[in-house]
């Protein structure tokens, strides 16, 4: 018997047909250089491995990477993927393709029914080789650390500009504005600060000076604003006005969720000279630098005592005294120790409302996402953060899309030879320039107004809280931060009136109460 071995014809490889997507630069002078270079590469990405073959490149602007419906050129590929044109994407990164967990995840769902595998290049990750349990886990992972990372190169890119004294800032204060990336006076609102400083130097108070400007109705930079304390108090310390900036007064935690933090120390602060014009000359902003130290010490000789102001009786509103009795300080209404009123009899120890003041921070600061983050994110809320603005900023990302996607097209035909250079530099331009305006209308609406008081004050104490280590002893700093008033309510309770319009009451530890008279 003869068995004949009869072979098959070798068959050609299928081939596979490739779809690159990318992310072009959202500068438009290095869109062009951007779609060239990545064309090339995945031209040579095509010739290397002969199984594929490139149907086109998909790119979209680099700013539109946070929501898929943004990307125009990323839904055009998942059409095509629908129409049957596409076996097999290569993008370069988990966060090139996505950042948005969740829409990452439907659209790797969707392309593997589609029987449309992925590659991811920098994470090695090809999707034809995971099962959907494997999708629904590394996507999340992947695309937070690359969130870490590009918020770690922000980071260091702020940091390098601060040594070298080139950073400017984002949002610039009352009596300045941005014009072409510069900081330049704004002379109706710098009138209203060198008035201020005029007025402080000629011996007016801070809250006076407020209530002046408030009933002559000067306007902030926000209309229904009002001048307060601590906005003049603002414009008294701020460098800026003098022509200088301290650089980092707050900074962004390293890991998520990030966070803005005040500078207490954590991170170095860089005080540039000559950052950007003065609004009042070096003399006077120092002239009220010394006049506000000399009213300070004359304020803390009135007060001989910590507590000497603060305590108040409920019913009569009169302040507290301090007495000395047998070596322990108690504190006691004023016009009931006098004979004046007809008062509750009322007194606290001294190391009682100390104690009293520890626990009632170490509850505060364990409920403070709770209290304070609610209550700042529900006052935004209210000040117009979502509504129109929110709807205008919409609007424009949308005109800002329709642009990009204009220009994308002049570079395309550029490359391909229809457009000269000449016709396309003339083209890019005026398309550019009406993309700078509408970013700038964009950073106007999403602008966040910092001067308003209660959120600043509120956003201030949650600043303050965030770095408190519960059970630490009784913080006379803190104390004098935070504290604008206590009531002795009896001798049992006392209510704390914070700063930002908070007020939470405290019982007072039972073995330091005082018995009831």
């Amino acid at each position: 018997m003869t068995v004949t071995d009869i072979s098959r014809e070798p068959q050609k490889p299928e081939i596979i047909r490739l779809a690159a997507y990318c992310r072009v630069s959202s500068k438009s002078t290095d869109q062009l250089h951007s779609f060239a270079a990545q064309i090339r590469y995945y031209k040579d990405y095509e010739r290397m491995n002969p199984q594929y073959k490139l149907v086109d490149v998909y790119a979209d602007e680099g700013l539109s990477g946070v929501d898929m419906k943004k990307r125009d050129e990323q839904n055009r590929l998942i059409r095509d993927c629908k129409l049957g044109k596409i076996d097999r994407i290569i993008t370069k990164s988990v966060s090139r393709f996505a950042r948005n967990t969740q829409e990452l995840l439907v659209a790797l769902r969707s392309l593997k029914e589609m029987g449309v595998s992925i590659y991811f290049e920098e994470q090695g990750i090809d999707s034809d080789k995971m099962n959907m349990e494997m999708l629904v886990t590394f996507p999340g992972m992947a695309a937070q650390q690359e969130s870490v990372n590009i918020s770690d190169h922000l980071r260091r890119s702020y940091q390098m500009r601060m040594e070298s004294g080139e950073f400017n800032c984002n949002a610039p204060a009352y009596g300045f504005k941005m014009v072409d990336g510069q900081m330049v006076i704004k002379e109706d609102e710098a009138a209203v600060i060198r008035r201020i400083f005029d007025l402080y130097l000629q011996g007016v108070g801070k809250q006076n000076i407020a209530n002046i400007l408030n009933a002559e109705g000067v306007p902030r930079r926000y209309a229904q604003e009002k001048w307060y304390h601590t906005t003049v108090n603002y414009v008294i310390n701020n460098e800026r006005y003098m022509g200088d900036a301290l650089l980092q007064k707050k900074f962004t935690t390293d890991t998520l969720p990030f966070r803005k933090k005040k500078n207490r120390g954590e991170k170095p602060q860089y005080y540039v000279e000559n950052s950007n014009p003065p609004i009042v000359s070096k003399e006077t902003y120092i002239a009220a630098q010394e006049l506000q130290k000399s009213r300070n010490v004359s304020h803390k000789r009135e007060r001989v005592h910590l507590l000497a102001g603060i305590l108040h009786c409920p019913e009569c509103g009169r302040t507290f005294r301090r007495l000395l009795l047998n070596g322990t300080a108690y504190w006691l209404c004023s016009g009931k120790a006098a004979g004046a009123t007809n008062c509750q009899s009322r007194r606290v120890r001294e190391n009682a409302v100390y104690d009293t003041f520890c626990l009632m921070v170490d509850k505060l600061s364990a409920h403070r996402q709770d209290l304070l983050g609610t209550l700042i994110h529900q006052l935004e809320m209210i000040q117009n953060r979502g509504g129109e603005s929110l709807e205008k900023v919409r609007q424009i990302d949308k005109q800002i899309a329709d642009l990009s996607a204009q220009n994308l097209v002049v570079a395309r035909l550029h490359t391909n030879g229809v457009l000269n250079a000449t016709d396309f530099a003339a083209q890019s331009s005026v398309i550019s320039n009406k993309i700078n305006a509408l970013r700038l209308d964009r950073k106007k609406a999403l602008a966040e107004d910092e001067d308003d008081e209660l959120i600043y004050t509120l956003k201030s104490l949650d600043d303050t809280l965030a770095g408190y280590v519960p059970g630490t002893p009784f913080n006379r700093a803190l104390f004098e931060e935070i504290v604008q008033s206590i009531t002795v309510v009896d001798n049992a309770r006392l209510a704390f009136h914070l700063v930002g319009g908070l007020a939470f009451t405290e019982q007072i530890p039972e073995n330091v109460r005082c018995r009831t008279a």
